[in-house]
């Protein structure tokens, strides 16, 4: 049993193909690719956390490429997830209307595949190192100024295992990034992300798509 950490699949977004020049088409070819490379990589037995991103345009379609991903599958939402604890529909209204549409939000993704959804992760071990996991890093952005900065966890001095930058970096200091677009597609082991904390931090490109 491996674990494995992803991120910004973006299942269903036409936009994503042009933004980071994904080698697909059109969002048919981009989601089967993600299905292929996922389920090359990944099987029954594994574990892998979701850091955020999962899909976008019609959830009735794209959320179902859940379902076709083997391993158990664990979400920390990112900001263009409809269950994020940011989103801003979660935020309007009376606090009991919040948390209902939060509930029904959780349970749809749930539903549509992950078995557990954490908003705030409790840090893990990967190899012999504690590490934080979340959406964002702890600075840096794909968009210029950083984002959402209410939502990133502070730096103490540790490493975050992270996505939301695509393809602006794979590992930037203490900083690694497992977006899918950074990775050539593919889900992150635990070993590969130990590797790269034993060598220390410095910066690295993404890789190519498979």
């Amino acid at each position: 049993m491996t674990t494995y950490y992803t991120s910004d699949l973006h299942f269903g977004h036409l936009n994503i193909i042009r933004f980071c020049d994904r080698p697909f088409a059109g969002v048919g070819d981009m989601d089967a690719a993600l299905v292929r490379l996922w389920n090359e990589t990944v099987t029954e037995d594994d574990t892998v956390w979701v850091l955020g991103d999962v899909a976008l345009g019609s959830l009735a379609d794209s959320l179902a490429n859940i379902g076709r991903l083997a391993g158990h599958k664990i979400l920390v939402p990112g900001n263009h997830d409809r269950c994020w604890e940011g989103d801003r529909a979660l935020r309007k209204g009376e606090p009991d209307a919040r948390e209902r549409r939060r509930a029904t939000e959780h349970e749809r993704y749930l539903a549509a595949g992950f078995a557990e959804i954490h908003d705030r992760p409790e840090p893990v071990v990967v190899g012999d190192r504690t590490v934080e996991l979340s959406h964002f890093p702890y600075e840096g952005d794909s968009h210029g100024a950083d984002r959402f900065v209410e939502y990133r966890l502070a730096d103490r001095g540790g490493w975050v295992v992270h996505g939301h930058v695509h393809d602006t970096w794979r590992q930037r200091g203490r900083q690694i990034n497992v977006g899918v677009d950074a990775w050539g597609g593919r889900p992150v082991s635990d070993a590969t992300i130990a590797g790269l904390i034993a060598a220390g931090p410095r910066d690295l490109e993404p890789l190519g798509w498979a």
